[in-house]
């Protein structure tokens, strides 16, 4: 099937056939049987690059009306949203900032592309564009299964569908173990292939030796990470021991990049932390990535580029990491360096990425080879195995269209692990996708703004509106009368609620001022009482500071937390005792001191950064990534913003809050 047979206009045919895209991938020819072109509900399960984007312009570019796109992360909301905007005569907008707008200004494009977070806050704030929508395309479906992002998909995805039934639904997905559960419930057609346009062959390496699926096998020379004082320490002459199997895993990735390079390919390497992609990252720039490649003069320049983003330790590290043609990157990195790692590698300036996990969910690096050197990370439990789906997404990174002859995804492990990495990971599924909307938090979250928006009055309305979820369509009504009755019971409690007896019916749910305001600002119900019970506090303070400000909202849930280690317990700890006057909340009081404590340092840095401090300072200071200190001011601004109005809502004015805003 050719692109030009599809119901499309000219300039855009032109457009993709500039591109190289003139017939149909199987993935894609599927999808426009099943109607994606024609209004249907199609559900795509399919491998990474098998061509999922095309397969959304297809359903935007064919829908009879307006169309949105949702993404997961902003990244790749900024991602998409040039792709669509590259399109001939297509007006497209993007969302991704402000919760409490409504963002009428989207309305009148013919696209716009925003995350869930975006769409559910302007859903709740009475925006009138999204019933105007006829087509909207789900990125990433199975992130319905993601603790703190799914439950927002999914509610959003059931209100859409709910306020507009003639809605156009096309989700996508990689592989998932349920896809069938999803087209189910979205009473779509189901797309499900495994077909890539680069083939891709996944191994285990134990030691220098890599056994692949395909039955082919590779071998490297794994130097062995001792030096000869090593070796006398363990008793073992160190170029004598002869058993591969023990060689260190990132010497064994290390060689794995270093044939890759040589043979003219890129790769990608995973890793389990921050630190270790940094340290990871340091070791390969011993081997003369960017003079391999040939790259030497483009690897300078884009260390160039990281350099004049700021002059963090973190930035340094990469830069010196640039130059040698290698670069990490994870969640601590500023937006700019990870724009300068990304732009780098897609112009082939870089020969290997070291990542964490977050960038196979992010955006389109692909690369010749992928290893995946670790397959368990520290949880809640202690060490666990990473979920299959996600080792799936990094393998799937393997192989450039056009560029490459076949991906290579490679799972390092050792003689003990060779056959649990093998059944798990190379034979194994992924998991189902299971809809976290029973979580407590989640539930009363969504249940407040049901009665905010006025959707829901009653608990049989508030069954209702979530009668469209995949949580309900997987556990039948009764699990979710009993949880919702339970959500309301909290929410009455906490303020936010109350019930009006009179009229028919014994009685309605109403949103409280605060809980109306709590919704609106897009923020959790546990931050809206905590912050209100703060404002309380601090306005009988005799002596309310910016750091009472940062207090209040750094201590909630909808901040993210920041790291304390050991060392410095005892420094924030006498911080807050000398500091005891300007904080709401007394030392004797928190039920999780530790947790209490990390808001403390949270603020503390806050409260510095708008004293005058650097980001320079602050990094190495408190041991953070710059990229954490800008997640942390963006937040900031967002939680006083939402204070203020609640300020307002119950009448008392705290100015530091005023203050500590306005100067970040």
């Amino acid at each position: 099937m050719r692109v030009r047979d599809l119901p499309l206009s000219q300039p855009v045919v032109d457009h993709f056939a500039e591109r190289g895209v003139r017939e149909l991938y199987p993935p894609q020819r599927a999808a426009v049987e099943a109607g994606v072109c024609e209004g249907a509900d199609v559900v795509a399960a399919v491998p990474t690059a098998s061509g999922k984007t095309f397969v959304a312009q297809l359903a935007l570019l064919t829908a009879d009306g307006p169309g949105l796109y949702v993404c997961p992360l902003r990244a790749l909301a900024r991602e998409k949203y040039e792709t669509f905007a590259a399109l001939p005569g297509v007006d497209v907008g993007i969302s991704t900032g402000d919760f409490d707008a409504t963002g009428e200004a989207l309305a009148g494009n013919d696209v716009v592309v925003a995350t869930s977070e975006k769409v559910d806050s302007a859903i709740r704030n009475g925006a009138s564009w999204v019933d105007e929508l006829a087509c909207v395309v789900i990125d990433e479906v199975h992130l319905l299964g993601a603790k703190r992002r799914g439950p927002t998909l999914e509610v959003t995805l059931a209100t859409l569908r709910r306020r507009n039934p003639d809605l156009q639904t096309v989700a996508l997905s990689a592989t998932v173990d349920n896809p069938d559960a999803i087209a189910d419930w979205l009473d779509a057609a189901l797309v499900e292939s495994e077909w890539r346009p680069v083939e891709l062959r996944t191994g285990v390496a134990v030691g220098g030796e890599v056994a692949f699926d395909d039955g082919t096998s590779l071998s490297v020379d794994v130097d062995s990470g001792e030096t000869e004082a090593d070796g006398e320490r363990n008793g073992d002459d160190a170029g004598e021991r002869g058993d591969e199997d023990e060689s260190d895993p990132t010497e064994v990735t290390a060689a794995l990049v270093a044939d890759a390079v040589a043979d003219g390919g890129q790769c990608l390497a995973f890793v389990r932390s921050r630190r270790e992609a940094v340290d990871l990252a340091e070791r390969l720039a011993e081997e003369g990535l960017a003079a391999e490649l040939g790259v030497e003069d483009a690897a300078a320049a884009a260390a160039e580029e990281a350099t004049d983003v700021d002059g963090t330790l973190t930035g340094r590290q990469l830069a010196g990491c640039l130059r040698a043609g290698v670069a990490f990157h994870h969640a601590g990195l500023r937006s700019g360096h990870r724009a300068v790692v990304e732009s780098a590698f897609r112009e082939r300036d870089v020969a290997c990425i070291c990542a964490t996990p977050t960038l196979a969910a992010g955006v389109n690096v692909p690369a010749r080879r992928v290893v995946v050197r670790d397959q368990r990370r520290y949880g809640e439990g202690g060490m666990s195995w990473i979920p299959t789906l996600e080792v799936h997404q990094m393998c799937g990174r393997a192989g450039r269209p056009g560029l490459d002859p076949h991906g290579e995804a490679v799972l390092v492990a050792d003689a003990d692990t060779r056959e649990a990495v093998h059944e798990r990971y190379v034979e194994g599924e992924p998991e189902a996708v299971e809809s976290q909307l029973a979580d407590p938090a989640a539930l009363r979250t969504h249940v407040l703004a049901a009665i905010a928006t006025e959707f829901a009055a009653t608990e049989s309305e508030i069954l209702d509106v979530f009668e469209g979820t995949f949580y309900a369509r997987e556990t039948g009504a009764g699990g979710l009368a009993d949880a919702v009755a339970v959500a309301v019971d909290d929410l009455v409690a906490a303020g936010m609620v109350a019930r009006e007896t009179g009229g028919v019916e014994d009685y309605r749910l109403v949103a409280t001022a605060v809980g109306e305001t709590t919704s609106k600002q897009y923020v959790r119900p546990e931050t809206g009482e905590r912050i209100v019970a703060g404002l309380r506090a601090a306005a009988g303070l005799s002596d309310a500071t910016t750091l009472t400000a940062f207090e209040v909202i750094c201590d909630t849930p909808d901040m993210q937390d920041t790291y304390l280690g050991n060392a410095e317990r005892a420094d924030v700890y006498q911080f807050a005792r000398t500091n005891a006057a300007h904080l709401t909340t007394d030392m004797t009081d928190p039920d999780d001191f530790e947790a209490w404590l990390e808001s403390v340092k949270t603020a503390r840095i806050l409260d510095e950064w708008i004293g005058g401090a650097t980001v320079e300072v602050l990094v190495e200071r408190y041991r953070i990534g710059p990229g954490d200190l800008d997640s942390r001011v963006e937040r900031a601004e967002w939680l006083l913003s939402a204070a203020e109005a609640l300020g307002e809502t119950i009448g008392v004015r705290v100015p530091a809050v005023s203050r500590a805003r306005s100067r970040l």
